[in-house]
């Protein structure tokens, strides 16, 4: 049983954060989100989607933040290079983790809080645009063509801001993973 004065130091908070948010992401991008569009019907996977989504960016974006504020500082001689680094947000904020520590954290918080906040919602009200102009069409907006002018444009513009948040959240894995490194270099 480890002494019970870590449960007041950040450095458990510090990797329970890490492994939610790099387990979490792998899990919606590669194994929740590929399995249910292979599964639901497209009006259901629309559906699902649209309720988890902003639950999941949420998620990304509140981790980051408290990676910031467990962030472990070190005792004695750093493997960053310096003696006796501070804990929380100071330690991030110190001049030596600005790209090993901050540059990683502040970058997911930011890609993330660009899908929770923009990049999501503009793909949702996309979405509901299509299914008005499915209505108008009598026709769904993944039905075999031809289709609307309407239609081909908001086809179009779903696909693009769809894989502009894609990219966003694999960007911010890759960061992830990156800072993923830095954690494991602590360790030895």
């Amino acid at each position: 049983m480890p002494d019970s004065s870590i449960l007041w130091s950040p450095a458990p908070y510090h990797i329970l954060s890490y492994g939610t948010l790099l387990g979490s992401t792998i899990y919606q991008s590669f194994i929740n989100g590929i399995v249910s569009y292979r599964t639901l019907p497209r009006p259901q996977f629309s559906s699902l989607q649209t309720a988890l989504t902003p639950v999941y960016f949420a998620l990304q974006t509140a981790l980051p933040v408290l990676l910031a504020l467990t962030y472990p500082g070190a005792k004695g001689i750093s493997p960053m290079g310096g003696v006796g680094e501070k804990s929380g947000l100071g330690g991030v904020l110190d001049e030596r983790n600005r790209w090993l520590v901050l540059l990683p954290i502040a970058a997911m918080g930011v890609l993330n809080a660009a899908n929770l906040v923009v990049l999501g919602p503009r793909t949702t009200g996309i979405m509901r645009e299509r299914k008005h102009q499915e209505t108008r069409d009598g026709k769904k907006s993944y039905d075999a063509g031809p289709h609307s002018k309407e239609m081909e444009r908001l086809n179009k513009k779903f696909g693009w801001m769809h894989g502009l948040s894609a990219l966003t959240n694999m960007i911010s894995l890759g960061f992830t993973v990156f800072y993923g490194f830095v954690l494991a270099e602590r360790l030895q």
